[in-house]
Parts: C-alpha cells; structure tokens; sequence
C-alpha cells in the first residue's frame, strides 16, 4: 500500500497513548516495540522490549527453496532494521488448491533454513487456500539504548547502505524473461541473505536510526526517517551501489511498477538536483525485496561503523547525510 495511503488508515486506529509502546505504527517503522515488564512475571524493575513484525507477498522468484528463504530474509529484517535479534517466527502461508507439493515443500524448506540461520525457533504457523503467499510474523528483543527507530536521526548524522539497489529491476526482468535464472541468481542470493551481521556492526558502532530498504525504496524509507525525524536527507546518487546489471536493464525500462508509482505517491517531499542521472533516479524511487538496512550514525562515529562493517566482510558504502530542514518543502534531496 502506499505509504501516504497507509499512513490515512491508521489514523484513530493505534495505541499511541499507551506508555508501553514504544514504537508505533504513526512513524512507519518496521516493526512495532512494546516493553515486558512486571506485569508480564519479570523481576520488579526490569523490562525488555518486545520487537514484533509480520510480512509475506506473492512469488519474487521461480525457484520455490529461494523464494522461500528471500521470504524469510525479508520478514526477519524487520527486526535487524530495529537494532534487535529474532527469537521466534510463525509462518504465514497461502497456496491454491492443488498445488505442487514438492514445490510446496521447498518453499517451506527455504524459510525453515532461513529462520535457523538467523538463531530463530519457528513456532508454529497458519495456511489458507489462496493465491501463493509465503512470509512469516517475526518476534525479536532488544537492548532499550540500541532500539533503532525513524524517529532517531539528528542534523549532521550520516547513513550507510549494507546492499546493493536493482532488485525490483532484477526481479521484473527475469519474470518478463528478458534474463535467464544464472543471471537472476546472484540477485536471488542477495536478497536471501540476512541482515544480522549489518545490524551487529550497528549495534557495536551506536546506529541512532535504522530502516531496511524493501517495498518503499530507497527514497521513501529515507523519506520515513527523515519526515519522523523531521530533517532532510541529502543522498549522493554517485555512492549509492548498484547490483551488477541493474542499471542496464533500468536503463531499457525493465523496473518494477514500483518507480513510478512511488514518484507519484511521495514526489512532492522528493527534490532532485539537475544533472542526476535519471535512471538511477528511478532506481532509488523503485520497491527493492529483502534489501540492506540504512544505517544512521553520529558522524563521530561513523568510522567505527566502517570498521565494523568490515570486519564483517560486509560493504561500506556511505550515501548521505541528514541536516535541518531549514524551510524546505521537500524531506529528501537526490544530488
């Protein structure tokens, strides 16, 4: 759903007042976050914040074991995005009847493997007879100190992007069988793996803010932290990573009908600089599955972040800053 759309509907239908929420769906976080506390049998005097999410969608690959793992992937993010660790997961699943059973099982396969990986028990789940839908309701914890929320980003902080953008292209030019499976693949393994060791390096480093790029695109999860921390994020569009053949196929119009449908819906809180490239424009507006979580720091604190993505073998790439916003109509600045 659109998020100005979402937003619309969820007003006069949270628990905004309630003490015990901590984070609520009015900032368009990825996950909410209630405190446990004496109520719930702990010890007088101690909480712990309860992360819960839940995602599923249709078919994003033919492979039935990697759609089930990206499923997965996806849903766990949530809670990495959150600055937490997933515990539990439920598995939420819709076939049409009669549907291959070994398909069936692969796709169950993936996620099973997905969610171990993550260090997460699978609980349980619920099917319906239905169009193929697969995903999964996550459960985490976390440190109070090392919640990421929209809401947490402050003028002068940078942020960092852990994968590589292109997937919505990647994904719509395989269905319309303009790439083969071998080139789908190294996307199909992008998107299936977590984003533990991203939120570790968050974590050790003092994120302040964090969101992971999925169905809104890169400009509109920046536009989430951005409006809820009521700033202005610049991201320089020659820094943002590009999955290997993306560009080119976005560049013959092989995107998701995520682009222009984002650049309809939030355009107006969206400035872009003349002499931006405008495909990679498109790229950063278009919806990306299981994508790397946006890392806001403190800029003092932004090499410690860089070593400890390192360290992790993972990528560093820096894509912009945020700064006051100054009277601007706009929340986010493509340059």
């Amino acid at each position: 759903m659109p998020q100005g759309e979402l937003a619309q509907v969820l007003r006069g239908v949270t628990d905004v007042a309630n003490e015990r929420l901590l984070v609520g769906p009015m900032t368009l976080d990825d996950a909410g976050v209630v405190v446990l506390g004496e109520a719930e049998g702990l010890p007088s005097g101690t909480e712990l914040p309860l992360i819960q999410t839940v995602d599923f969608f249709p078919p994003v690959v033919d492979d039935p074991y990697y759609y089930g793992a990206i499923a997965a992937a996806n849903s766990i993010s949530d809670v990495y995005a959150m600055g937490g660790r997933p515990i539990t997961a439920l598995c939420l699943a819709g076939f049409p009847k009669g549907f291959d059973k070994e398909w069936m099982g692969q796709i169950f396969k993936g996620g099973y493997e997905k969610v171990k990986e993550a260090g997460a028990i699978l609980a349980g789940g619920h099917t319906v007879e239905s169009d193929v839908q697969f995903g999964f309701s996550v459960t985490g914890v976390a440190r109070r100190a090392q919640i990421s929320t929209n809401a947490g980003a402050k003028a002068g902080d940078v942020c960092y992007l852990t994968k590589s953008l292109g997937m919505g292209t990647m994904t719509t030019a395989a269905k319309l069988g303009k790439i083969t499976w071998a080139q789908l693949e190294p996307a199909a393994k992008q998107m299936a793996s977590l984003n533990n060791r991203a939120a570790e390096a968050m974590n050790a480093a003092g994120g302040v803010a964090a969101t992971d790029i999925t169905g809104f695109g890169l400009v509109g999860h920046g536009l989430n932290i951005a409006r809820s921390s009521d700033l202005r994020l610049e991201i320089d569009m020659a820094n943002v990573p590009i999955f290997d053949g993306a560009y080119e196929l976005a560049k013959r119009g092989l995107l998701s009908g995520g682009a222009l449908k984002g650049k309809r819906n939030i355009g107006e809180h969206v400035e872009t600089a003349a002499g931006v490239d405008k495909t990679l424009e498109l790229i950063a507006f278009d919806a990306e599955t299981s994508g790397g979580l946006l890392i806001v720091i403190p800029e003092a604190h932004a090499k410690q972040l860089e070593d400890e993505l390192t360290a992790r073998d993972l990528p560093v790439h820096k894509v912009g800053a945020f700064a006051g916003r100054g009277g601007s109509g706009s929340y986010v600045k493509l340059t």
